[in-house]
């Protein structure tokens, strides 16, 4: 079996889960209907993603010396993730989101990124045997964004491609981008990023236009949108593919995105096509919203499977 190798330079966090009828207004207090504490934080959870889906991942990041950052450690090696290059800062805890979840799924959170934004270029380029020997890389922005720069040098020198996952969306860096082959960003970090409204396909696809400029010219490059219950949009210089949405009965939408960029790295490093790598990933994040919180709703393929075939 093919079990293609994927670095992950990202966060990891504990997710503190609310769920109620809704999210409450300001000011306001209501009851909530459950409590939950998952693993998570987007690199972590796009880590898992591809390690279930059958990658060979090395995690890069930072926790904390508490216990949260062994719980952390703990989750990392029960799913096979190469926790060699996990540091751990004594100073600073280990990063937190609390995420409320109302009755149709949709959320909101907040991040406490701690020890995630501790992570040092030194502790990259430590890594760079990791990075190098990896099919793809994968970036998120819940860390230092001269971290991440810093894995993009060391990824261009080996001829690695590196997926960015925008989000938290905020300004980047010309010559970050430039070194980015594959951006997915949702239509709210589109929007942001270009300066156009996503509010219409048409934009969509004016938008990405617009992002793919700024990536890495080389063969890999593309903008692969995901516009929620509208699927995904692929934007490449030499074709835009607009894929539905798989229908499935939302529970939580967190980690979604997580799930798609996860599975979207692993089907790419595979050598597969990028539209079936995108339909594959577009599946996976169909089967995370079926699912309770971030880390719990990374697929197993045999979810993947069974929702193609339907």
């Amino acid at each position: 079996m093919n079990h293609p190798k994927v670095a992950v330079v990202g966060s990891a966090n504990v997710d503190m889960v609310i769920r109620s009828e809704r999210i409450p207004d300001k000011g306001e207090t209501i009851f909530g209907d459950s409590f939950d504490i998952f693993t998570g934080g987007k690199g972590f959870n796009q880590a898992t993603a591809a390690a279930r889906l059958g990658a060979d991942v090395t995690f890069i990041g930072k926790v904390g010396d508490d216990n949260f950052g062994q719980m952390l450690r703990d989750a990392m090696s029960s799913e096979n993730i190469n926790t060699q290059h996990v540091t751990t800062d004594k100073d600073v805890g280990t990063g937190i989101a609390s995420i409320f979840v109302d009755s149709d799924g949709e959320n909101s959170i907040i991040v406490i990124p701690r020890a995630n934004m501790c992570i040092a270029i030194s502790e990259i380029d430590k890594a760079a045997e990791s990075i190098s020997q990896a099919e793809i890389l994968l970036l998120q922005l819940e860390t230092p964004i001269d971290a991440s720069i810093r894995a993009t040098e060391i990824a261009k020198e080996s001829n690695t491609p590196v997926i960015l996952d925008p989000a938290p969306a905020k300004p980047l860096p010309k010559q970050f981008l430039s070194q980015v082959d594959i951006l997915t960003p949702n239509t709210a970090e589109a929007e942001h990023l270009s300066g156009i409204a996503t509010n219409t396909i048409d934009s969509c696809i004016d938008a990405g236009k617009v992002l793919l400029q700024h990536l890495s010219q080389d063969k890999f490059s593309a903008v692969v949108m995901t516009l929620g219950n509208k699927g995904v949009l692929v934007v490449t210089h030499s074709q835009t593919e607009h894929i539905p949405a798989v229908a499935v009965n939302a529970v939580d939408t967190t980690g979604a995105g997580d799930a798609f960029t996860g599975a979207l790295a692993t089907s790419i490093a595979k050598s597969n096509t990028l539209i079936d790598s995108v339909q594959y990933a577009n599946t996976a994040g169909a089967a995370a919203v079926t699912v309770l919180g971030a880390t719990p709703s990374m697929p197993y393929p045999s979810k993947i499977e069974s929702l193609m075939t339907l």
